[in-house]
């Protein structure tokens, strides 16, 4: 096994040419494979080591929000998504909001401002099913969490597929 030697830390801002073909060569995902950061560091000519520590690095730095599997739902068979919109007590909002985005079928929870008169929603959580009978089963369980404090809610159901990416750079 060799020692890699690694980049020394570098300020939480920008990126080095090496960071930039790190995330080209991942932002696409990354290869389904056993060891899929040393197919990234072999496709690269890096040490698997300076791959994932740099990854590390710019986790940290926020560089890279996060990394993780991005489901095709339809795929799934997950067919019925819905968002499930509430009105909630600001007061307690945030601490209903995350009582909701634990619950393990909300893949995504999150407050935002209303824009009244038209929209008094400001809370927001993803849900799937099957069936939209399944996503109505889990606004029934979202409501049961959000009680009292939610004065109304709605659920907007997908029609269609929408492109899921993010930010890309020039490799």
């Amino acid at each position: 096994m060799t020692q890699a030697t690694l980049a020394p830390p570098r300020p939480a801002a920008g990126l080095d040419a090496t960071d930039r073909r790190i995330v080209a060569a991942t932002q696409d995902g990354l290869p389904l494979v056993p060891e899929p950061y040393r197919a990234v560091a072999d496709r690269l000519g890096l040490e698997e080591r300076e791959v994932i520590a740099r990854l590390g690095r710019m986790l940290d730095a926020g560089i890279i929000r996060r990394i993780g599997a991005v489901p095709n739902h339809y795929r799934l068979g997950l067919v019925a998504n819905g968002m499930t919109v509430w009105d909630v007590d600001d007061a307690v909002v945030d601490r209903l909001g995350a009582a909701v985005g634990a619950l393990p079928f909300v893949t995504h929870c999150y407050r935002r401002p209303r824009a009244l008169p038209a929209w008094p929603y400001n809370l927001f959580a993803m849900v799937h099913g099957t069936t939209r009978d399944e996503v109505e089963a889990k606004r029934a369980e979202v409501a049961a969490v959000l009680g009292a404090a939610a004065r109304r809610g709605e659920v907007l159901y997908s029609t269609r597929i929408l492109k899921k990416t993010g930010l890309r750079i020039a490799g």
